[in-house]
């Protein structure tokens, strides 16, 4: 292995990483929106600073995570059944990624359809998403 190849995948790790980090936590910010009493405008409009802050922060980790496993992928030739099936699930990823946005859309326009446990059930897909791609990427299945 280069070395080059071994800095472009440790930034994909963090960037990766630092991405999930704000999937995991922006739908706790819905759950919590999902909580605020009709009247108290001041703490949803906190909470809907701090989500819109975190989404546009999400979006500048994903680029380069992206572009970085593209690099890996096309530029070093890695691949595999286990790539096809990560890649799928990194199509996933990019749509869960998608749907926070629209649903951060729809608490700005005073729009949510769902309660605080529905948000809580959508928290733990990407918690599954990250569990199944890293044990694509260690184990390689097939």
């Amino acid at each position: 292995m280069s070395t080059g190849y071994l800095w472009v995948k440790a930034f994909h790790i963090v960037f990766v990483a630092a991405w999930f980090a704000g999937l995991f936590y922006l739908p706790r910010l819905f759950i919590n929106l999902a909580l605020v009493p009709a009247d108290s405008h001041a703490e949803r409009e906190r909470l809907l600073l701090m989500a819109r802050k975190l989404y546009r922060f999400m979006n500048l980790l994903m680029l380069p995570a992206v572009a970085l496993g593209l690099w890996l992928w096309l530029g070093y030739g890695i691949g595999g059944g286990w790539m096809h099936a990560k890649l799928a699930l990194v199509l996933v990823v990019i749509g869960y990624h998608e749907a926070c946005r629209r649903l951060l859309r729809r608490f700005e326009a005073l729009g949510n359809r769902h309660g605080h446990r529905w948000y809580r059930v959508f928290n733990e897909l990407t918690v599954l998403l990250f569990a199944a791609i890293v044990v694509l990427v260690v184990v390689k299945p097939f």
